[in-house]
């Protein structure tokens, strides 16, 4: 019986982990070059290019320190995974609604100092390009409250409502989707 442990153990050394993923075929773009990797899949052909989306994506959780939010990455990486399949750019309505310690992750420079941040915000060039080109940022006003962050110390063009339960349930009243990652 030890032996079969000996074996189950070494085995489970020498294996690769179970997150290690082949990320060499995801690429950037269409629409945002430095952020918002996807891959090709083959043998699906495009989607219909009258497709529309419209969907929030639900952040709670902050960015490691010294990265990019990552699940506010996954918002641009829809947006172009389907403009690179078809999907015209103006057809996609994305909103991304932040509460919880993800609020940090919104943070302007003079906020990001305030709380005492050291360098630059790592998501907010990300957030800005994708405020440029359309996509929606709405805080809860109560996780800003918890966290002691006010509207000023924002990063401009964000937009705060009376809490992330608020924004999703006016948001489904107009047809969005809610996308949790």
């Amino acid at each position: 019986m030890k032996i079969y442990a000996a074996m189950a153990s070494a085995a489970l050394i020498l294996a690769p982990p179970a997150s290690a993923q082949d990320m060499s075929v995801f690429r950037t773009g269409p629409v945002f070059t430095d952020f918002g990797p996807h891959a090709p899949v083959e043998g699906i052909g495009e989607v219909p290019a009258d497709t529309e989306f419209s969907v929030a994506f639900d952040v709670a959780e902050g960015a490691e320190d010294g990265k990019r939010n990552r699940a506010i990455e996954s918002a641009a990486r829809f947006i172009n995974m389907h403009v690179a399949h078809g999907v015209p750019e103006e057809n996609l309505r994305i909103e991304v609604v932040v509460h919880g310690k993800a609020v940090l992750d919104l943070l302007g420079p003079e906020g990001w100092a305030a709380h005492g941040k050291e360098g630059d915000n790592p998501s907010a060039a990300m957030i800005r390009q994708m405020l440029d080109h359309g996509v929606r940022f709405i805080v809860c006003g109560q996780s800003s409250a918890a966290q002691g962050v006010s509207e000023a110390e924002l990063i401009a063009g964000t937009e705060t409502a009376l809490s992330a339960m608020t924004a999703f349930a006016l948001l489904q009243q107009r047809g969005y989707t809610v996308n949790p990652f």
